[in-house]
């Protein structure tokens, strides 16, 4: 599970979004604080949608991957160049933003089926 975490962190998210056909099942859920993606095209939306408001993206882990059973955690960095499009952040274009969070991903027969994330959006505040 190490390895496919990895995968799923180091590749997926750094835009390989295509990964997701294969490190997740058919009937993935992913839980964002409100809202939930569903199977793979829904997760590969969600990237998307979480890089548009960014160029030059670079994910890193930074604890973990933490394994458990069936269920993986970790604590990773988000950075990137922020180039607009989310209504009311405060900070110009071309500013670096970086910022935190926490997965929860629980596998079955080597492809996760359910996903839980955190993230510190302070960097959104003004």
């Amino acid at each position: 599970m190490d390895k496919l975490y990895k995968r799923w962190l180091q590749e997926m998210w750094n835009g390989d979004f295509a990964l997701a056909d294969e490190l997740v099942s058919a009937d993935f859920v992913g839980h964002w604080p409100g809202m939930d993606v569903h199977g793979p095209a829904g997760l590969k939306q969600a990237l998307e949608q979480g890089h548009a408001p960014f160029a030059n993206v670079m994910v890193t882990l930074d604890v973990g991957p933490i394994v458990e059973g069936d269920t993986v955690a970790a604590r990773w960095t988000f950075e990137g160049d922020y180039i607009g499009d989310i209504p009311g952040v405060p900070h110009p274009e071309n500013t670096r933003i970086a910022f935190s969070g926490h997965d929860i991903l629980r596998a079955e027969n080597g492809r996760f089926v359910e996903y839980w994330v955190i993230s510190d959006t302070r960097w959104m505040q003004g």
